[in-house]
């Protein structure tokens, strides 16, 4: 009986399955898990959104199958936002499409548009699915470095003419994610319109992930949309949620907008494989992405902001580790502490955890760009906070 098979062998172990290995296993010794590992928002929905789940909830008729690409009050929803918040006009039948979370969307588009013969660039580190979607539909990804967008950039850039210099194949599409997960990196208009002019004129595909564009904590810092830039719907897709902004990650909506021949191929895709979420769920998203939710988003980026802050001050404080402050995400990304350095981010996470029970992201999980780093959840009130430093410290103080 065949016990392997073709893609399973070619997926490492998802991280957050490996990381809870190692949490279940410490806490089965008495070890107290303090978790800022996965990115699971600790803040309830807004109490609108519940109320309005609980009242459709009671109503049989919601039950039924849901339609492929998402409900039409939903499609119009998403159009409206775009417009409110970015100045995007979009049209619900041919440029917007509901998915079952970014996550989903992105795969999905992967399955509908690769092959063995094409190939995606996709930034390292980076969130496993802008990696793993395009193994998973057995097309092929060259990995760039992206600690910083600018480098980003330029390697991308190179990257193609270098290929089209030889006569060699150009990538089909490339990944960006800003802000992104993990580094928390924002990036401004001039760098969406540099990559929006290089793609047009070399006739490349951009898949953007914009999930934690209204987490953000200056407003000057207000992250934008690449469908900003004239003519980016030619080329650009364009994937969010209402998951980390609106703490909704349990319902698995979200949407993918921009050019109409990926919306299209997502559509085709989609209508073989689900029949969208729960149609309770679709219409609370309605909700959610209304003005309804400004002052919500209010108190949620002042949360996180913070808690980045509080958290950041403790460590260097506390520690000695010096922490950048993020600008937006609900994330500290970070460099192994100069006396741990000799470890592998993953064995790193695995000492803290068994001594500590403090629980961070090792960065190599987000590919191996990310190596040396580790990512901190903001998911923990400060009371934790400070348990989990006074934890740390004890190993810290071991290794001076």
């Amino acid at each position: 009986m065949q016990k392997e098979f073709y893609l399973t062998e070619k997926l490492p172990p998802y991280i957050f399955a490996a990381m809870y290995k190692l949490k279940t296993e410490a806490a089965e010794k008495g070890v107290e898990i303090i978790d800022f590992g996965m990115g699971t928002p600790d803040s309830p929905p807004p109490q609108f959104v519940m109320d309005r789940l609980a009242e459709l909830s009671r109503d049989g008729n919601l039950f039924a199958y849901s339609v492929t690409g998402g409900i039409q009050i939903l499609r119009d929803a998403i159009c409206n936002y775009y417009q409110r918040r970015f100045g995007v006009a979009l049209d619900s039948k041919s440029e917007a499409l509901v998915t079952i979370g970014a996550k989903e969307g992105i795969a999905s588009l992967a399955t509908a548009i690769s092959s063995p013969q094409n190939y995606f660039v996709v930034p390292s580190p980076a969130y496993p699915i802008h990696t793993f979607a395009f193994t998973l539909a057995k097309s092929n990804i060259v990995h760039l470095p992206a600690i910083k967008s600018s480098d980003f950039l330029r390697d991308f850039k190179k990257f193609v003419e270098e290929k089209l210099a030889k006569c060699e194949a150009k990538p089909l599409a490339v990944i960006v994610n800003y802000p992104c997960n993990p580094t928390t990196e924002i990036v401004g208009l001039d760098f969406y319109q540099e990559m929006v002019d290089f793609c047009k004129k070399h006739k490349i595909y951009i898949i953007s992930d914009i999930a934690y564009c209204e987490l953000y904590f200056d407003e000057k810092d207000k992250p934008h949309s690449i469908l900003e830039i004239e003519g980016a719907k030619d080329i650009a897709i364009e994937f969010s949620s209402v998951s980390k902004s609106y703490s909704m990650p349990g319902c698995r909506v979200g949407f993918a907008v921009g050019n109409p021949t990926l919306i299209d191929a997502l559509y085709r895709i989609k209508s073989y494989l689900d029949y969208g979420s729960f149609n309770p769920l679709q219409m609370v998203a309605v909700d959610a992405l209304t003005e309804k939710s400004d002052e919500y988003l209010k108190t949620l980026r002042a949360l996180y902001k913070n808690r980045g802050e509080f958290l950041c001050e403790l460590l260097k404080n506390e520690l000695g580790w010096e922490v950048e402050k993020p600008k937006a995400s609900m994330f500290i990304w970070t460099k192994l502490p100069k006396q741990f350095s000799h470890l592998t981010s993953f064995d790193f996470c695995k000492e803290m955890i068994a001594k500590t029970g403090v629980v961070m992201t090792p960065g190599s999980s987000f590919g191996a760009n990310g190596e040396g780093f580790v990512r901190f959840s903001l998911i923990r009130d400060e009371a934790d906070m400070r348990k989990a430093v006074a934890m740390l410290k004890k190993v810290f103080l071991d290794k001076i």
